[in-house]
């Protein structure tokens, strides 16, 4: 029999007892939800309303103060966390809710900052979110928010910029919260909230909060409220993330724009010399080329084999979404590559296209990449990999831009900005407090609970788990098609509700 299929047969011999106890708790939400749905969105969307890109301080701290005012009226013992030595950092809002009694501490982690915009590439204006019958890419047609006494369909949604990344989390937790305290159901753990306002560039000042605040954050486990659901739509926990980090690579041609017919076929392209670079380092199959990318990369085990068979098979399905007829590594699963490190080219520039092209011959050429870390993979070490690559080209690197000496001595040159990055962490299913949540959830929800041994996507988990030594798991509310870090993001509804019921179901777990 698979180990995780006995992890969920003693999660469910383990719940039977518990079920009862839980029944009250999540009446009482889904009964909050139904009473208070148009407050809960109206609520939602005002807070979509603020602009979150981390570069974007003022923004930031409008929406600190928000988030600051919302829980102080649940109760919540708010602070905003700061760190004397780097004033520009995104602060950090800390939140405590002690329960009388309690004998384990939970810790959530949310991000409230976001991706970047750009607004000419969006239906509407991301910082105005819409209502839609339905997805956009399926005939979804924009519609008016309800009349009070008019029902909410759970399939309609909500477009804007963090609408899913990861601002989701917060209508969710507020309602849990109101609805137990309004029904007087019972929390059952101490609650401490962490909400990150600078993830979505790699959370860089993360490290010096965790230890600067180490004492304050002290708990039992850590559950990060991040991220979608399964592709198949059940429900899942996830035990572990990718690492991150990545650079920008540019090369250069003539030191000013060239009229083309003057000099093409002359003077090096710019555009040419990257694509050439850049074909050099992964090839048409998926294969990574650059020497030693996957030697530090932690086998796949059989236990993780055991984990992956329990999983729905949805690849093909997929595919078929996304209007692919083929991808990397055809035959590898979607989950197995998650277990590797990626190289993704995120971003090409030089020059212009469509009616802004020119007849020139641009002075240079920029890709910038993304690397994905598997566990056993370091991000220094990575990029030192994807550096001597780029040496093993025949190109002089530099750090700074260079000068027109630089340009004239070698005959290749490479300016490489790096990234900052960390590594991925994985917890082990087996842990007690990851299996009690688990049941709680799975107690919670019609649909089968999938334990899922790591996503594709980053957080700053590493940090978590190296400076406070705590387990950590992922709880996923989000539509698997939310559209996170793309234009025309946008949460489902109904994905709302059910992070009200399963917040609701952790927080009065036995």
């Amino acid at each position: 029999m698979h180990r995780n299929l006995l992890i969920l047969i003693s999660l469910l011999m383990f719940g039977t007892t518990l079920l009862q106890a839980q029944t009250a708790p999540l009446e009482a939400a889904r009964s909050y939800t139904e009473e208070n749905a148009h407050a809960i969105l109206q609520d939602y969307m005002e807070l979509l309303r603020i602009p979150n890109v981390a570069s974007d301080l003022p923004n930031i701290n409008r929406n600190a103060d928000a988030l600051m005012d919302a829980f102080e009226k649940r109760g919540v013992i708010m602070e905003l966390l700061t760190l004397p030595d780097y004033p520009d950092a995104p602060p950090v809002i800390f939140g405590e809710l002690k329960t009388p009694g309690a004998s384990r501490t939970l810790n959530i982690y949310v991000h409230y900052d976001g991706q970047p915009v750009d607004p000419g590439n969006w239906t509407h204006d991301p910082w105005e979110p819409v209502l839609y019958s339905g997805p956009i890419d399926r005939g979804g047609q924009p519609i008016p928010f309800p009349a009070a006494d008019q029902p909410i369909d759970p399939d309609w949604r909500i477009y804007g910029r963090s609408a899913s990344d990861d601002k989701a989390p917060f209508p969710a937790l507020l309602a849990a919260l109101d609805a137990l305290q309004q029904s007087e159901s019972t929390l059952t753990s101490n609650l401490k909230f962490f909400f990150d306002g600078e993830e979505e560039i790699g959370s860089p000042h993360i490290p010096y909060y965790l230890e600067r605040y180490k004492d304050k954050l002290a708990g039992d486990l850590w559950l990060i409220f991040d991220g979608p659901r399964h592709q198949s739509g059940r429900p899942q926990v996830v035990f572990g993330v990718r690492g991150v980090t990545g650079m920008e690579v540019t090369v250069y041609g003539p030191h000013r724009p060239l009229h083309s017919g003057h000099y093409g076929g002359w003077s090096p392209v710019p555009g040419q010399m990257l694509a050439d670079l850049l074909a050099s380092m992964k090839n048409e199959t998926g294969e990574i080329l650059i020497e030693g990318f996957n030697d530090e990369t932690e086998p796949i085990t059989q236990a993780d084999r055991e984990a992956f068979a329990t999983l729905p098979d949805v690849d093909d399905e997929i595919r078929d979404d996304l209007g692919l007829s083929w991808t990397e590594f055809e035959g590898r699963a979607l989950i197995e590559s998650y277990m590797y490190p990626t190289l993704t080219v995120r971003g090409l520039q030089s020059g212009n296209v469509g009616e802004l092209a020119r007849n020139v011959i641009p002075t240079r050429a920029t890709a910038s990449l993304g690397v994905r870390l598997a566990k056993g993979n370091e991000p220094e070490v990575m990029l030192d990999k994807v550096e001597a690559h780029i040496r093993s080209q025949g190109y002089h690197i530099v750090h700074e831009e260079p000068g027109l000496d630089t340009k004239r001595e070698h005959s290749k040159v490479a300016k490489v900005t790096r990234s900052t990055g960390y590594p991925a962490m994985r917890t082990s299913i087996d842990n007690p407090m990851s299996k009690r949540v688990a049941q709680a959830i799975d107690d919670a929800t019609e649909d089968d609970l999938i334990l899922y041994p790591t996503m594709g996507g980053t957080l700053p988990l590493y940090h978590f788990e190296q400076t406070l030594d705590a387990p950590i798991i992922i709880v996923p509310i989000a539509n698997h098609d939310n559209n996170q870090h793309a234009p025309d993001e946008n949460i489902r509804i109904g994905n709302i509700w059910y992070g009200i019921e399963i917040y609701t179901a952790m927080f009065t777990m036995e």
